[in-house]
């Protein structure tokens, strides 16, 4: 799975260092560093409520407070069935 942070200045803002932070910790603490490749890149142009996240093509607007529940209910399922 290719997992996708906006790190541009308004996601920035909003949190995406924390956010990325905090799916890398998952990423590693679960074993999944073979099946997700974690990047950041700029705008998605998607600004509105948090930090842009794209899941193999699939958009979320994640925030600090909740990216590892975001990650346990919509990242974990995906790649543990594949």
């Amino acid at each position: 799975m290719k997992l996708t942070v906006c790190i541009g200045s308004a996601c920035h803002i909003k949190g995406s260092r924390s956010v990325v932070e905090i799916f890398r910790e998952l990423i590693e603490n679960n074993d999944l560093s073979e099946k997700i490749e974690l990047i950041g890149t700029f705008c998605m142009g998607k600004c509105d409520s948090g930090v842009c996240v794209d899941a193999d093509g699939e958009f979320f607007s994640v925030k600090p407070e909740n990216a590892k529940e975001f990650f346990e209910e919509n990242i974990i399922p995906k790649v543990k069935s594949v």
